[in-house]
């Protein structure tokens, strides 16, 4: 049994902005600004690291960003749920999703979790929107380390207590939208499919050097003979 370990934003799930949107609004009421939102690059970054790389960007001290990052997700989880309904039926499983995790859910080869950026509760927000809530079983969030090359043996460590059994990370794939997805997986000798469902394209993530890129993740039987490293 492998681990296939699966972003959130631009791999699983479409927010329509939502997260960004909860976000600026958390950090102004917080923070009273939030750096430069509208060009900053949230893509493949923890909720964390995205606060800390807006207002380091206007220089404030590392030390007053921490202390307003209990209220700030506080904050930011109440407007997200505001955000999600706002949106209604908008928010969706991306192209080929439901049918791969129904593929996955039913195939002892695999254990699917997630490793995403997002907060556990922003996680389990977002994908309940689009109809995945209980889909994975463990993962690991931008709430259990600010480093997303920190996430995979969280996420594995989990995974070992839900099926009592031990994993090898080198059997492992990360599944996600972006370069950092990809450097998260080679840092912890994991394998990396990469998907263009996000704002990359598929030449640009096969600059990174992934196992593999797909468009999106649609095509179900060539997705798992990948997966299953055959």
């Amino acid at each position: 049994m492998r681990l296939v370990l699966f972003d959130i934003d631009g791999t699983l799930v479409n927010s329509m902005g939502a997260g960004k949107a909860a976000l600026e609004y958390a950090m102004v009421s917080v923070y009273g600004e939030t750096g430069p939102i509208a060009s900053f690059d949230f893509h493949g970054r923890t909720d964390p690291a995205i606060v800390r790389g807006l207002l380091r960007a206007v220089e404030w001290p590392d030390d007053e960003i921490e202390a307003g990052f209990e209220s700030t997700w506080e904050a930011y989880l109440a407007a997200l749920d505001r955000e999600l309904v706002e949106r209604g039926g908008q928010v969706r499983p991306i192209s080929g999703v439901n049918e791969l995790l129904g593929v996955l859910e039913g195939d002892e080869r695999f254990a699917p979790g997630l490793v995403t950026g997002n907060m556990e509760g922003g996680a389990r927000r977002k994908l309940g929107a689009a109809g995945l809530a209980g889909r994975f079983g463990y993962g690991a969030y931008g709430s259990d380390s600010e480093r997303r090359g920190d996430l995979p043996p969280i996420a594995r460590e989990r995974a070992q207590r839900r099926y009592d059994r031990s994993f090898d990370m080198g059997m492992a794939v990360v599944v996600g939208d972006t370069p950092e997805d990809i450097r998260c997986a080679r840092a912890n000798g994991a394998r990396a499919l990469a998907v263009s469902t996000g704002r990359h394209s598929v030449e640009e993530l096969r600059e990174h050097g992934p196992d593999a890129v797909f468009e999106d993740l649609s095509d179900t039987f060539r997705v798992v003979r990948m997966l299953a490293d055959e």
